[in-house]
């Protein structure tokens, strides 16, 4: 939850109408209730200034509970990439446990319907689905980068598949060349890592190329 401009928009707007889709917890088994949606409101309510917001209670197990935290928090426009990932990241595996457990399906078909359900409730294509889940591979400093419009999105799926070790190596390469792949330089980059030719040379080669206009 940040405290930007729209967090002060849900201020005014709580303490002129109060809260009026109440937020959703669940029973903690230590006592108390674990908040599952509704932090923004949360947070506004005290910034107005009210003690109490209005609350539904649900006995939720944690993969439930997931599904309820991202459904109501993945259509928010203003969500980053790295947040969209994670989010989808989270829906699918709890929808792929919840499968694992009913034993109706196949893990393999269970896992291919939880991906077009995760993509259908969010608007858009598995396709999709998947390669926002492949940033969550990033190393943290280049998924800040796509966060921050610094790095592309497609150039970044392809920078994924890279290896944990290749990737550090390809930030020190970007800064050197002060430059970032485009979507042509990270497929050569995915596939001399897959061929296990990416030398600290290749990449240096591929990356000071001109890139294309």
């Amino acid at each position: 939850v940040r405290d930007d401009q729209r967090m002060l928009d849900t201020v005014d707007s709580i303490r002129e109408y109060g809260v009026l889709v109440p937020a959703i917890a669940r029973p903690d088994p230590e006592g108390g209730y674990e908040l599952i949606s509704g932090h923004r409101r949360k947070r506004g309510c005290e910034m107005a200034g009210l003690q109490t917001m209005p609350v539904i209670i649900r006995d939720l197990d944690d993969d439930a509970a997931v599904l309820v935290m991202v459904d109501s928090n993945i259509q928010r426009e203003e969500l980053l990439p790295s947040e969209r990932a994670f989010a989808y990241k989270m829906k699918l595996e709890a929808l792929k446990h919840q499968g694992a457990r009913s034993d109706l399906t196949s893990m393999q078909v269970a896992q291919k319907l939880s991906v077009q359900k995760v993509g259908d409730d969010a608007g858009v294509s598995k396709d999709q689905v998947r390669r926002f889940i492949r940033l969550t591979e990033l190393i943290s400093e280049l998924l800040d980068m796509v966060d921050e419009r610094k790095l592309a999105f497609n150039p970044a799926v392809e920078v994924s598949y890279l290896k944990r070790d290749e990737q550090r190596m390809l930030l020190e390469a970007m800064d050197a060349e002060q430059t970032t792949p485009s979507l042509s330089q990270a497929q050569r980059l995915k596939k001399f890592s897959q061929e296990g030719r990416l030398t600290e040379e290749a990449m240096s080669a591929i990356m000071s190329e001109e890139k294309k206009s």
